[in-house]
């Protein structure tokens, strides 16, 4: 199979690019970025797959800053939704199998317990409003043939995430302000890549007219922000002091969910998945990084 995966500079992107790297596979994997497919562009997007014909695509694209998202509602917008209905469309013409990467920020935050796939979604920022329209055109588009794969709080060796920033700004404060009441489940790329590429390897997903499906990842476990910075302090053997504060107390202009914890079990049912806990990945991760360095 010919498989394209959009997003390659990206931290889900990168990670997927490393298993694939080191995995033997009768798959050809093609890996592209804004230079070669500009999701911004929706002319660029019709003439990349003029000359390029995919078995699937893996869209790990998105356009994910949420504070800068809402003064760049458009670019926002069209790389999250309009590029998305575009993909949808070209897979649907093709008979080409759509994994698409959403977020837990369709949810409000008000639900008091873990979401499912079926909960009603009502986004409380322009980021999750955008990524909602996306998955909304995949189902109106696509009743078959595709995976809408909700996850947040992602993290890696790569980019710029929640992880490289407590590592920068802890080795040089002595304590950090940190929000406590916004409750999730960090995400190791690495592990996300791992889901997708079992996913791909499925003898289901290669049955044509499967029934558009959600479903929800993110690594085991919650927590606060507050408590995600203490233990990346503490295996990354950081003397820093983590100062819980509220969202309210938090200086920021653009509104969060306080609750993104999600239910796994579809997934884990559906591919028989084991999926590890949070701190577990976490100590995955820093040591990786440990060895880079």
């Amino acid at each position: 199979m010919r498989i394209l995966v959009t997003g390659k500079n990206g931290q889900l992107g990168r990670s997927i690019k490393r298993i694939v790297s080191d995995t033997k596979t009768s798959n050809t994997f093609v890996f592209v970025g804004r230079e070669e497919l500009d999701l911004s562009q929706n002319q660029n997007i019709l003439k990349y797959f003029d000359n390029n014909h995919f078995d699937i695509i893996i869209n790990c694209a998105a356009y994910t800053k949420v504070d800068e998202a809402e003064s760049q509602i458009e670019l926002a917008s069209q790389i999250n939704h309009l590029a998305v209905e575009k993909l949808a469309l070209i897979a649907q013409t093709n008979n080409t199998v759509l994994i698409h990467i959403s977020t837990d920020y369709v949810f409000d935050g008000n639900k008091s317990e873990s979401y499912v796939e079926t909960d009603t979604t009502n986004p409380v920022n322009t980021y999750g409003q955008t990524k909602l329209k996306g998955e909304l055109s995949i189902q109106q588009i696509m009743p078959t043939n595709a995976i809408i794969i909700r996850t947040g709080w992602v993290y890696s060796e790569y980019g710029n995430n929640f992880l490289d920033t407590m590592l920068q700004l802890g080795a040089k404060q002595e304590s950090l302000n940190i929000v406590s009441d916004q409750i999730g489940s960090p995400t190791y790329a690495n592990d996300l890549a791992n889901a997708i590429l079992k996913i791909v390897q499925n003898q289901k997903l290669k049955t044509m007219d499967s029934t558009t499906q959600i479903y929800h990842y993110s690594n085991t476990g919650s927590c606060g922000w507050d408590d995600f910075a203490r233990e990346i302090f503490k295996l990354s053997k950081i003397q820093c002091s983590v100062n819980p504060v509220t969202t309210k107390q938090y200086a920021s202009s653009v509104q969060r969910p306080l609750n993104t914890v999600m239910n796994k079990d579809k997934i884990t049912k559906k591919f028989d998945m084991n999926i590890p806990n949070w701190k577990d990945s976490l100590n995955t991760c820093i040591e990786s990084l440990h060895r880079r360095d």
